[in-house]
């Protein structure tokens, strides 16, 4: 495991997570995920910290409402968010991370048929 670093572009928004050093990450082709271009890390909430720019962080939510976009008012960069497969989690945006990881290893996820798919991302934030 390692502590990585991140942001947002203009850095008002900090974060750290620890994670392994050879990331397992999701890239998810829903609406959202795909305009934005978020590649997903999910952990448990204890393993993120907030360390700036909770003034910064607007929120965005739509559907069900249970998935919390969070991103900053300043950039409009969408480093993190409650994602609805996973609210007792955090999801990182692995592309808003600083410090680089060994490897990064891609798996595709349904996100246009979440119903049927979002069980398999259930134990990421256990």
């Amino acid at each position: 495991m390692m502590i990585y670093k991140g942001s947002c572009h203009c850095t008002a928004i900090t974060f750290e997570v620890e994670a392994p050093e050879n990331l397992e990450v999701d890239h998810c082709n829903c609406s959202i995920c795909s305009k934005s271009g978020f590649l997903h890390l999910i952990v448990p909430l204890d393993k993120f910290r907030l360390l700036s720019g909770g003034d910064s962080i607007s929120t965005y939510t739509f559907g069900t409402g249970v998935a919390k976009h969070t991103f900053c008012k300043v950039c409009g960069i969408k480093p993190f968010y409650t994602p609805r497969s996973n609210p007792d989690g955090i999801d990182i945006n692995v592309n808003c991370l600083d410090t680089l990881p060994v490897s990064i290893n891609v798996t595709e996820f349904d996100g246009q048929d979440w119903e049927q798919h979002a069980h398999k991302l259930a134990h990421k934030s256990k």
